[in-house]
């Protein structure tokens, strides 16, 4: 099977990743779990102007780290028999939560659905702020040049896992049956959801993104979504003096690297012609996740509208 531009599917098997791990990793994220559970969440909870006869749709906010509040879509079935599924959706870079009507067959099935609006992109989130360096754009290098702990993406990381928890807390959700989905910059926040919050049971990332910088670097694909890496290099660091400094400090935003942490089941689609989020860099996450595990392949398509994947999908989590 010709690639267009990576490695052979054999070696993907066995790729673990480029980008290296801090040493403190596993405390960093740790430390920040707790400071996401002392947050007072305030969450609110009001209702939406879209409304249908099965599914009573919410806005719903919270307050988390650091002090933003928060947004995301909430749809619950009206009529409720017992503890029920839940599913937790994410977006795509610099978007937003999407429509309602899309997220319906979930709930005409009796499961809750919550969308988060990502921090700073196309939605409702606030983004206060508070690190050091560029703010024009570059979610991924927002903070990189403060403290680890002010690296956007860590909160964002850490928003996605409350929500999951405060959605667990619902009335009507049975906690141990809750999945994670999403594509692209979605895709990896279900990794990182699945890993800050390990009580998810399924998992369904596609063609995740946030995965394996360095490896995006030492291919030249720093274009599209991660353009910014060689923004940031040609405005504050032309002469590469700080490379691996800036690398190891991304480490602590890679997904991979919290690949482990999973607990639930994970069915993951790739497209290897993936020029955007190239296959290297998600299979140096799948092949770090313990936990069971399928993947879905499209050796014809890149960053694209996956065939059949969407009903796959929705499959996987019925058998919540």
């Amino acid at each position: 099977m010709p690639l267009l531009f990576d490695m052979p599917v054999e070696k993907l098997k066995t790729y673990t990743g480029t980008n290296p791990r801090p040493a403190d990793f596993d405390t960093y994220w740790d430390r920040a779990l707790a400071e996401m559970r002392a947050v007072n969440a305030k969450v609110d909870i009001s209702p939406a102007e879209y409304q249908t006869p099965f599914a009573e749709c919410s806005h719903l906010t919270f307050t988390g780290v650091g002090g933003s509040r928060v947004y995301a879509k909430l749809l619950r079935p009206r009529q409720q028999n017992g503890a029920q599924p839940a599913i937790i959706m994410f977006h795509g870079y610099s978007m937003h939560s999407g429509i309602w009507t899309d997220k319906l067959p979930y709930v005409a099935m009796g499961y809750t659905v919550a969308a988060l609006d990502c921090r700073g992109q196309g939605g409702r989130s606030e983004d206060l702020g508070g690190a050091p360096g560029n703010t024009l754009n570059g979610h991924i290098i927002r903070g990189l040049d403060g403290k680890p702990d002010q690296l956007l993406f860590r909160q964002i990381f850490l928003d996605t896992a409350q929500l999951a928890g405060i959605v667990m807390g619902l009335p009507g959700v049975d906690p141990n049956r809750v999945g994670a989905m999403g594509g692209s910059q979605g895709g990896g926040l279900t990794l990182a959801c699945a890993a800050l919050e390990p009580r998810i049971k399924r998992v369904a990332p596609v063609f995740p993104f946030l995965c394996d910088y360095k490896r995006v670097w030492d291919m030249d694909q720093a274009v599209a979504a991660y353009a910014e890496l060689k923004e940031y290099f040609k405005r504050f660091d032309p002469c590469h003096a700080r490379e691996h400094e800036v690398f190891l400090r991304l480490g602590y935003i890679d997904v991979q690297h919290l690949a482990p942490r999973i607990r639930g089941e994970v069915m993951m689609a790739v497209g290897f012609m993936d020029t955007i989020c190239p296959p290297s860099t998600q299979f140096a996450a799948y092949n770090k996740i313990t936990a069971p595990k399928s993947l879905v392949t499209y050796p014809d398509f890149g960053h694209e509208d996956l065939p059949g994947h969407a009903d796959r999908t929705f499959q996987f989590m019925a058998k919540l």
